[in-house]
């Protein structure tokens, strides 16, 4: 199977992606980063990109990281990035251990959206841990003055678009497409980032923004003159349902608990891995699995640290649905635990295969590729519709 070690890079794009990556973090991620440490097989510092500071992903980055430093000694660097492209940019290039984000990292595996540019392609990404939480990875987020009281309420609405963000904005489509929506029947705000779009509509320039539900800056939202109000997605409208499941087949439908104005039962939404954090097919199997056993065996100092938090509790991972490939080493500790099962492995070995048929069709496509970008794109994406469609693979066509 895919287990190969490949330089995926192409020259050019490497030594750009270097430099800003240098730029932005070499203050704080000393040259011996990679130098394993003497216990627990964990190296003195670590670093992670995750979202912007003040989201729940980067708080419970921040959460886990006073834990190893305060039981290992190891200090965990949480790079914040603004978008899709700048948070696995630095992983690409090795600046960065791991990534802890969110469905960018399903669009970066596939080689699709921002990812299907001649300096990208398909990425053998590797699952270390998912988190499945309480609250849910992404849903909408309205002002409570807009008086929106269900999805169909939001036609006409100003719903924030995210550059440079295609998991977001991809999300955000699939959730307007349960109530029959599409992004021409909203008037579209572009914005320069996750947290832009709740200031957007905290400031009057939009009315719906897409995030998790407990994201912190939902409080500012709930606190300011304009209220909060998150719509919920009925799960008994099964054609609605699979409308959504249809675009992004990794989201599952989840009664969020855990938010700013959600009722003690719940609401019905959808959810996915958020954060999911990924390496390189190429990370360290010593780190990889001493971060996993930590992150385990210390889950009950950090599960209440940070808004979802609890949601990394092993028992959540979802592995029977897993739509990217588990690491090698991170499956060795679940199987030492007893919680990797036959279907499990059934998956794992029909994601790795998904990535060779993808990668497969990247190396036979490149050399003769268009040189003019847009044409480049195109052709690249009907290339890749065509090798999966060739061995019976989902697309994901309808929403690329």
């Amino acid at each position: 199977m895919l287990e190969r070690t490949q330089n995926f890079l192409r020259a050019p794009f490497r030594t750009a992606i270097l430099v800003a990556a240098s730029l932005l973090i070499s203050s704080t991620l000393p040259s011996n980063t990679l130098t394993a440490a003497e216990s627990p097989g964990l190296p003195r510092t670590i670093a992670w990109s995750a979202y912007p500071t003040g989201t729940g992903g980067y708080s419970q980055a921040v959460a886990i990281g006073t834990i190893l430093r305060r039981e290992y000694g190891v200090n965990l660097r949480v790079i914040p990035g603004r978008n899709d492209v700048s948070r696995l940019a630095t992983l690409l290039a090795g600046r960065v251990h791991f990534s802890a984000g969110g469905s960018e990292a399903v669009y970066a595996q596939e080689g699709v959206l921002n990812f299907a540019a001649r300096i990208w392609g398909p990425q053998p990404l590797r699952v270390l841990l998912s988190n499945f939480s309480d609250s849910c990875s992404f849903t909408l987020a309205t002002a409570l003055d807009a008086e929106i009281n269900e999805i169909a309420d939001i036609r006409g609405k100003r719903v924030t678009w995210v550059q440079g963000s295609p998991s977001l904005n991809n999300a955000a489509t699939a959730l307007l497409a349960y109530g029959n929506l599409t992004w021409d029947d909203v008037t579209r705000v572009e914005v320069g980032g996750y947290n832009a779009s709740i200031e957007a509509v905290l400031n009057d320039r939009a009315d719906v923004a897409g995030g998790a539900c407990n994201s912190p800056p939902f409080l500012r939202l709930e606190a300011s003159p304009r209220g909060l109000k998150f719509v919920s997605f009925p799960h008994a409208d099964t054609e609605a349902v699979q409308r959504v499941r249809d675009l992004l087949p990794w989201y599952v439908t989840h009664v969020a608990t855990e938010g700013p104005t959600l009722p003690p039962e719940g609401i019905e939404v959808f959810t996915s891995a958020y954060p999911l954090l990924v390496g390189m097919n190429t990370a360290d199997d010593t780190l990889v699995y001493s971060l996993v056993k930590a992150m385990h065996e210390q889950f009950e100092d950090y599960r209440d640290a940070a808004p979802g938090a609890g949601g990394w509790l092993i028992t959540r991972q979802k592995f029977e649905s897993a739509f990217i490939p588990y690491h090698p080493a991170a499956i060795r500790y679940f199987k030492e635990i007893g919680v990797w099962s036959e279907a499990a492995e059934a998956k794992q070995q029909e994601n790795l295969y998904r990535q060779e048929v993808l990668r497969d069709a990247w190396d036979a496509f490149f050399p003769t590729a268009p040189e003019d970008l847009r044409e480049f794109e195109t052709a690249w994406l009907a290339a890749r519709e065509k090798a999966l469609a060739e061995k019976g693979l989902l697309t994901l066509a309808e929403n690329i």
